[in-house]
């Protein structure tokens, strides 16, 4: 039996939220290693629509446990409201069914506010963020002055925590012309949020290990896409952590060998939300079209996401760069009663033909897509369990899509439900 990590293999938004859940049901623990309450994934299980942005997916799965790593920050006041929303829908979460991680970063509200200050300001590069404080925590994550779930178990030794990091805070919000932090009411607030946090402090590390050692099987739950990757994306337009399956090892404290599959979630055209180099982009009523069949909005936001072509080279790039071993194609059922389809298998940049797409946002912004034309089908693909459903069309392009990526599709979604899969590979089987 293999361990499973799932990444996004472009840019978010692939529906990993589903597969993930599918997944869980095969698995014992779900660990979430990157990202922070920016992603969310939406599951559907009987009828019921679960909303998830911090918590991992098999927290709603009874026998599941959910652990949060340390490669992921954590905003406590939005884990404690989504376990709120999730237990009114009936999910009870405690410590038996959550581990979160001691050596977690935490994303405070001075994190959000300067977020929101710099995607304001009226110079600089706009990233198109959430604004919910992501990439603030994760700067303060590496210049060693941020606060982490431990800190909200030691009152005597926060106060000089917090000092330290307002002092660089301060600082900038000085040249902001906004008002300073008070570090009293920092502390008060995070003494008031520590009793319904620490309990769920746990040596995630640890318990891997011994999870390892006792034959479960853990699901590595990754958050955006690898187009989203702070080193091999579309910098500067990407997240703030590392999104590639490496991170799974990385962001949950296990060697890189507990990884036994990794698995790309690739939605059958493409998507992106905020700014950014996007060179199948449609601005016409077919990317209209694909937005209103996909139901293509935010989870976290709501922001409606950009829609385009299936991007053949783009993702053959990040499943490389990932080191995927095989793909679960989502919403193929969105593509139902196109007549022809575009798929890009390269690009035309300043007269010269790629098959990538080289790292210089300015060589990216210029990238015109070089497109194939595949046939479309008139029949339905909607909530097929087997080849033998779809209509000839749709499997000749599956087949084709996984000749130009140049890796095997281990499982096709075909509709939001939980159990609309065509399953070719068990993905924990190795």
């Amino acid at each position: 039996m293999a361990d499973v990590a799932v990444i996004g293999a472009q840019w978010g938004d692939e529906g990993k939220g589903k597969i993930v859940d599918w997944l869980s049901a095969r698995a014992d623990i779900v660990v979430r290693f990157q990202g922070g309450h920016n992603a969310g994934h939406t599951l559907v299980i009987d009828g019921e629509v679960y909303k998830l942005s911090l918590l991992p997916s098999g927290v709603v799965r009874p026998g599941c446990k959910g652990m949060i790593g340390s490669g992921v920050v954590v905003d406590p006041f939005a884990l404690i409201a989504e376990i709120e929303r999730l237990e009114k829908q009936g999910v009870k979460i405690n410590q038996d069914n959550l581990s979160l991680a001691e050596n977690a970063t935490l994303i405070l509200p001075v994190h959000q506010e300067l977020d929101a200050m710099r995607e304001g300001a009226a110079t600089g590069v706009k990233i198109g963020t959430t604004k919910r404080g992501i990439g603030p925590a994760y700067e303060d994550k590496a210049g060693r002055r941020g606060l982490r779930v431990a800190d909200l178990a030691n009152f005597d030794a926060l106060p000089a925590k917090i000092e330290n990091l307002l002092v660089h805070h301060n600082a900038i919000r000085r040249g902001l012309g906004a008002e300073e932090v008070d570090a009293s009411a920092l502390l008060k607030t995070l003494k008031e949020i520590a009793p319904r946090i620490v309990p769920f402090m746990k040596p995630v590390w640890r318990e891997l290990d011994q999870a390892k050692k006792d034959g479960k099987r853990i699901l590595f739950e990754g958050a955006q896409g690898v187009l989203l990757d702070i080193d091999h994306g579309t910098y500067p337009f990407v997240t703030s952590s590392n999104t590639v399956a490496g991170q799974a090892a990385t962001g949950s404290g296990l060697g890189p060998k507990a990884v036994g599959y990794v698995l790309g979630i690739v939605k059958a055209y493409t998507t992106r939300v905020g700014e950014g180099p996007f060179p199948t982009e449609l601005h016409d009523e077919t990317g209209q079209r694909l937005g209103e069949r996909g139901h293509e909005f935010g989870t976290v936001t709501g922001r409606q996401r950009r829609c385009g072509w299936f991007d053949a080279a783009l993702v053959r790039q990040s499943l490389k760069i990932a080191g995927v071993d095989g793909i679960a194609l989502t919403k193929l059922d969105v593509l139902d009663g196109f007549e022809t389809l575009n798929v890009c298998v390269g690009y035309k940049i300043n007269g010269q033909t790629y098959d990538y797409l080289p790292a210089g946002s300015d060589v990216q912004a210029a990238a015109e897509p070089v497109y194939e034309t595949m046939e479309g089908w008139s029949g339905t693909s909607e909530k097929a369990r087997s080849w033998a459903d779809l209509p000839a069309a749709a499997v000749k392009y599956v087949r084709r899509l996984e000749e130009l990526i140049e890796t095997p599709v281990a499982l096709v979604s075909t509709s939001p439900e939980r159990d609309d899969v065509i399953l070719m590979r068990d993905p924990f089987q190795g």
